[in-house]
């Protein structure tokens, strides 16, 4: 066995991943992990920060689309990079949700307006260019774990309209509406995690696998059904302003918690695949901005199983979201220091122990 450290490659504005804003909802997830569990200064810290993340990669991928337009387009036509749009969507929801966390209402309302918009054009834009193109890369080559991050924009999307719509003053219909759509982009997410999963499975059992290919975005394999749970729970813990939800409330907990047991069983196997990558076939730990998606659902499983216990009145589980906050707060300052270090220092370095 060994283990290997490498120094990351810095991205510049051209070649910009679209699946940064994975930065923005892992830090926002993490903000409110810490949030949940009573921690004093680190959420505060956390959204301000946050909030300088959103604003420079917004006004990055403004200057990104003016300058390099032929390389956004071709990324919107990649079956690898295309679905990397989605964390905007994901990442303004996660950042609207912090917004309102602080009481600013007003501003959770407008990213929820953008977000839903970004999900609209994104869902039906990016997914039907890559519907439509001609040349297509075979399932083994074009499909990952990062896929998912489709599910994770509609559950984000999702969440956000039930708190806006209890938290904001709007009439008792319009606030019925919202709740319908909230569970329509719930149960939407749902059948396409169970779709987009099931050729997944498909492509890990069936096609040959090299290290390199499970790269980090594989942990959305959890976290696409850890955010799952946190939506039918936020469903289940505003039901009393919906008629149609509070007819289906038992169901509603019910798919949380099924979500969350998927999410749960999935945790040893991403950790033993992790082994194989890292220790037995020696990839090296080098920053990535996709390991912004492997921190994400750490945050989003604990934020999920706290409230979970909500529902479902487990308090015997508050301990397993204790666990996955600490993680969470782990990974995150590991990728921090790795984008600081791919930002500041240019010189190679790979050390290895063995």
């Amino acid at each position: 066995m060994r283990l290997r450290f490498a120094r990351g490659r810095r991205d510049d504005l051209q070649t910009l991943h679209p699946a940064y804003f994975a930065l923005v909802m892992a830090t926002g997830i993490v903000s409110i992990a810490a949030r949940l569990h009573g921690m004093a200064l680190v959420p505060t810290a956390l959204f301000w920060l946050n909030a300088v993340f959103l604003a420079g990669l917004v006004s990055a991928t403004g200057v990104r689309i003016l300058r390099f337009p032929d390389a956004v387009a071709a990324d919107i036509r990649s079956h690898s990079r295309g679905v990397g749009f989605f964390t905007m969507v994901a990442a303004i929801a996660v950042f609207g949700t912090q917004c309102l966390l602080l009481g600013a209402t007003g501003a959770a309302f407008v990213f929820w307006v953008a977000a839903m918009a970004l999900w609209v054009v994104i869902t039906y834009g990016v997914l039907a260019a890559l519907m439509v193109k001609p040349d297509k890369p075979a399932l083994a080559e074009g499909l990952n774990g990062g896929w998912l991050v489709i599910v994770v924009a509609a559950q984000s999307v999702a969440i956000l309209t039930v708190l806006v719509s209890s938290a904001a003053a709007i009439a008792a219909e319009q606030r019925a509406l919202l709740m319908f759509v909230a569970l329509v982009l719930w149960l939407g997410g749902a059948a396409l995690y169970l779709g987009i999963m099931t050729l997944i499975l498909l492509r890990y059992m069936f096609a040959s696998m090299a290290p390199e290919d499970l790269t980090p975005p594989y942990w959305i394999n959890m976290g696409a059904v850890a955010i799952s749970t946190l939506a039918g729970a936020t469903l289940a813990e505003h039901a009393g302003v919906s008629p149609v939800i509070s007819e289906i409330v038992l169901f509603v907990k019910e798919g949380a918690l099924f979500f969350w047991a998927i999410a749960t069983l999935w945790i040893p196997m991403l950790l033993v695949l992790g082994v194989w990558r890292y220790l037995i076939r020696g990839v090296p730990f080098s920053y990535d901005p996709l390991y912004w998606g492997g921190v994400f659902p750490l945050g989003m499983y604990c934020v999920a199983t706290y409230h979970l216990t909500r529902i479902l009145d487990v308090p015997f589980l508050v301990p397993l979201s204790q666990v996955f906050l600490v993680l969470a707060l782990v990974a995150w300052a590991a990728a921090f220091v790795g984008l600081l270090d791919s930002r500041l220092n240019r010189l190679p370095r790979v050390q290895a122990s063995d």
